[in-house]
């Protein structure tokens, strides 16, 4: 590819806000609302028009599990959005705490007024577009572009919560990505909608989920007539009046980080999506058969790409031991959700990687040394490309613990903000005693690892 020299010009720069998070995702969202909840100035940059990421423009029709089985682990602003969307969907039992549906239009609204009610700044379809650093561990502007043009924005801390580490990689920190020997990512899906379902049939039909042995799916895939469908994972909820989600389908060889592989992907899922409504009109006719495409995902689904190397690094023995940190910031106990390479998932065989082992009130913690950049001095990172093995990649990916992670960044983001900026030397027991102060679960040492080792 051949090169391009900007010309040298001076561009706006913004100077007016102490915390920057950058990406409106769950994470984000918490983020941006916890650091302006301690008073700190915050402003919000998300890339789209709406906030939520995932679980709005990206149309995951369900939240992971809320519960260790026995109760709520992911509190303080996490239940906050989550018992407020609940709230608004009559069909949803108030007692619900796992793979509760989403009604992605009331939850982005549930997001706006968490951000800005808290009183941080959002700025839509603004991306980021340069990172700016003295070569010494310290971010000293970030560059967005926007329709207003380029503008620099400095700030003594940053949040990085854009799901692909984009600040902190750009800024020089280490981090990895994929299967360390063959490169390979989790699958990427493109999430739809169909509209004018009959409720009565669906909610009264076979389960389609492909871990019923009895769902149709099985036997549509096996009989090879429906080529754009290309496996058996099939997830759905009812998520309005006659409106079912899907996450649905497995896309390979998809890099977050590169556009025209995501811009393929996003071509090739709506087809999947219309490929999907035809397949289930045949084969559940009852249900589908007057069924339309009404949205796909204007993000697409994406399980896996960076992975910031932090001042510690979460592994599966971690997760396994149900270990507890004395700096632990969440907890979670989602399964180690690994969606594996095409001959994998077609074979129905699923990732040798998956492990389902945690049991009624297990968990494990995570702590605040995977959010902050081994290198990077003002710099945090929360979301899925946290410091964690590939593997516990599968766990902290999803929503429920980001809403979680964001809280403790924004919180540790202020504190930092008050001080020098450094988010290294942050009082972590003041951190913690916030987090428990607005909700946060943080059992106490004794009894949050009596199944693992305290580090």
């Amino acid at each position: 590819m051949d090169s391009y020299k900007l010309k040298s010009r001076e561009i706006p720069l913004n100077t007016t806000y102490e915390v920057i998070v950058v990406g409106g995702g769950p994470a984000g969202c918490t983020a941006a609302a916890s650091a302006a909840r301690e008073g700190a100035k915050t402003l919000l940059i998300e890339a789209t028009g709406s906030l939520g990421g995932m679980g709005t423009s990206g149309l995951v029709p369900a939240w992971c599990p809320f519960s260790d089985k026995e109760k709520m682990v992911y509190r303080g602003l996490a239940g906050k959005v989550f018992e407020t969307l609940k709230a608004q969907m009559p069909h949803v039992k108030p007692e619900a705490l796992d793979w509760v549906p989403i009604e992605l239009e009331k939850l982005k609204v549930v997001y706006d007024n968490l951000v800005t009610e808290a009183g941080a700044d959002v700025l839509f379809l603004t991306s980021l577009a340069e990172v700016e650093t003295d070569g010494q561990g310290n971010v000293t502007a970030i560059v967005a572009l926007n329709k207003g043009g380029l503008q620099a924005f400095r700030a003594p801390v940053y949040i990085d919560c854009t799901g692909d580490g984009d600040v902190a990689a750009w800024a020089g920190a280490e981090y990895r990505k994929g299967d360390s020997a063959t490169g390979d990512l989790q699958p990427a899906t493109h999430c739809f909608i169909l509209g004018n379902v009959d409720e009565y049939a669906y909610l009264n039909g076979p389960l389609l989920h492909k871990e019923n042995p009895q769902s149709p799916i099985h036997e549509a895939v096996a009989s090879g007539r429906y080529p754009e469908v290309p496996d058996t994972h099939l997830c759905n909820n009812l998520i309005a009046p006659r409106a079912v989600g899907f996450n649905a389908g497995h896309l390979w060889q998809v890099d977050n980080t590169n556009a025209h592989s995501v811009s393929k992907a996003l071509i090739r899922g709506r087809k999947m999506a219309a490929a999907y409504r035809d397949m289930l009109a045949e084969i559940q006719p009852a249900s589908f058969g007057n069924a339309y495409v009404a949205s796909t995902g204007t993000l697409m689904g994406t399980r896996e790409s960076r992975r910031i190397i932090g001042d510690y690094v979460l592994t599966v023995d971690d997760y396994v031991s149900r270990r507890s940190f004395e700096d632990e910031i969440c907890r979670n106990s989602y399964f180690i959700d690994v969606h594996g390479t095409e001959k994998e998932e077609k074979s129905e065989a699923g990732s040798a990687q998956t492990i389902t082992l945690y049991g009624p009130g297990e968990s494990h913690g995570i702590p605040y040394r995977c959010l902050t950049p081994r290198g990077l001095r003002n710099v945090l990172v929360a979301g899925r490309s946290i410091s964690c093995e590939r593997r516990v990649l599968g766990s902290v990916r999803v929503m429920p613990v980001c809403l979680a992670m964001g809280e403790a960044a924004g919180l540790a983001a202020a504190l930092a903000a008050s001080a020098d900026g450094d988010v290294h030397a942050v009082n972590v027991g003041r951190l913690r005693q916030r987090l428990r102060e607005e909700g946060a679960y943080l059992p106490e040492m004794s009894a949050a690892g009596n199944r693992g080792d305290v580090r």
